[in-house]
């Protein structure tokens, strides 16, 4: 016999070792903090009014037309330290009031500045990729690490190479031994897909990186022998 640990009943030992009323409870604080933490959370996320703004950043990589992201100084240098140092110092940023930011999409920007405030971002796998790298620039470390775990708990063998290329190209090494250990773990399947191929003939080198994590150490130059003997060769 076990006893409640609320109202000290006595329970079978099959039974469990709290009654429904504790269950209760806590469910009716759980629901109360989750309504809570939403109201904060939408709080913290309302609209800034862009007349009150003193800086504003546009993403060089669009149009001739780029779309104003507005933006406080304060905010951005307290996130970021690579955007502190352009405000503290006389740059031209600094004087302007304006942050040219290259190779990034409007979106990727106006998603970057939002999380700045309010730190939530909803991902695809584009958008995390341009963040990542954006994070990396600027030194938003939290980013970083929520655009990684994206990237990792999303991998699949429809995106596995295009991340592993993509990861490589930056030096994402938790993204690059996820990618790479899907990878080696489906090569029989991938070796067949067209980016398999796209892949063989953009960047052998990589692809060689993959055949040396995917065969046992002397294995390797055996395994390219036979491909060029098959005339299978990159």
């Amino acid at each position: 016999m076990r006893s409640c640990i609320s109202c000290q009943n006595m329970y079978s030992k099959y039974q469990g070792s709290a009654c429904r009323r504790v269950y209760e409870d806590l469910e009716a604080k759980v629901e109360q903090c989750n309504e809570d933490l939403n109201a904060k959370l939408a709080f913290l996320t309302m609209p800034q009014p862009a007349s009150f703004s003193d800086v504003v950043l546009f993403a060089e990589y669009d149009d001739e037309y780029p779309v104003p992201v507005p933006a406080h100084k304060a905010v951005l240098a307290n996130r970021s330290p690579v955007l502190r140092a352009m405000l503290d110092n006389e740059m031209k940023e600094s004087l302007s009031g304006t942050i040219k930011i290259g190779d990034v999409s409007y979106d990727a920007l106006r998603a970057f500045v939002n999380f700045l405030y309010t730190a939530e971002v909803c991902l695809d796998q584009q958008l995390a990729c341009e963040l990542l790298v954006m994070s990396e620039k600027y030194q938003v470390q939290h980013l970083k690490d929520f655009c990684q775990k994206f990237l990792v708990s999303n991998l699949n063998l429809d995106n596995s190479l295009s991340t592993y290329t993509f990861a490589h190209q930056h030096n994402f090494k938790p993204i690059i031994d996820a990618a790479l250990t899907l990878i080696t773990a489906s090569m029989d399947k991938l070796a067949s897909r067209d980016e398999y191929t796209e892949l063989k003939e953009r960047d052998p080198g990589l692809l060689l990186e993959i055949y040396e994590a995917y065969f046992p150490n002397g294995l390797i130059k055996q395994h390219f022998v036979t491909m060029r003997m098959n005339s299978d060769c990159f």
